[in-house]
């Protein structure tokens, strides 16, 4: 049996703060985020719900300070991946979101899916693609295991895609809200004469019950503030 916990990371400072962070924007976790990510490392310890047998990060600061974070509580070497960052945002890495789009035009995923958000970044088809290739390799060459991959939440919402085969080329018609340090709990079952994934998880925050989780600025929302005519 194959178990796949994917956790999202801590809240990052890119989060709170209007940042298009990919490597070179991303400054890591803010203290919240770091207490949330504490809060976890302490019930996968206490509870031991998590067997884990492998346990992958994301190279993003924001994911690797969450992943070392928790380290302890599931006593694994980290394999860092980079094919499970979040959506390479190229060169408008590290700029505010109003000067981004104002130079690269406001990202606008149900109109062009195919248009990166800026020269040397990704799609969103070609973000799902990826993250697609991405569990699909991770799953095969682990398979039978527990593994535990600390990613994002793109990731996150791109794996309903994939395992439920929905089109990954254009943005899906429900919306996804997954929360910093969450777990999501993907397992794969033998039905209908062959492998299936079931979801048993989807955005499992018990341990951030009494400090919060406020969630990341959507690029709608900054927009909306930092540029008025």
């Amino acid at each position: 049996m194959t178990h796949l916990y994917l956790i999202r990371h801590g809240e990052a400072v890119a989060n709170v703060q209007p940042i298009v962070a990919g490597m070179k924007g991303d400054v890591g976790l803010t203290e919240r985020g770091r207490s949330q990510a504490e809060r976890l490392r302490e019930r996968l310890a206490r509870t031991g719900e998590i067997a884990a047998d492998v346990l992958i990060a994301s190279t993003l600061p924001r994911a690797r300070q969450t992943a070392e974070i928790i380290q302890p509580a599931l006593g694994l070497p980290i394999i860092f991946d980079d094919e499970v960052q979040e959506l390479n945002i190229g060169e408008a890495d590290g700029m505010s979101n109003a000067d981004a789009w104002a130079r690269y035009g406001r990202p606008d995923f149900d109109a062009e899916p195919l248009r990166p958000i800026a020269p040397g970044g990704e799609s969103w088809g070609s973000f799902t693609l990826r993250v697609g290739r991405a569990l699909t390799r991770i799953t095969q060459e682990h398979a039978g295991k527990t593994i535990v991959v600390v990613c994002h939440g793109g990731v996150i919402d791109s794996s309903f895609i994939h395992f439920f085969q929905m089109p990954s080329m254009v943005l899906p018609a429900t919306d996804f809200h997954t929360r910093n340090t969450s777990i999501t709990h993907w397992e794969r079952v033998d039905r209908r004469g062959g492998k299936l994934w079931r979801l048993n998880a989807y955005n499992d925050i018990e341990h951030l019950h009494g400090i919060g989780a406020t969630e990341s600025v959507r690029w709608e929302d900054t927009v909306a503030r930092e540029y008025h005519p």
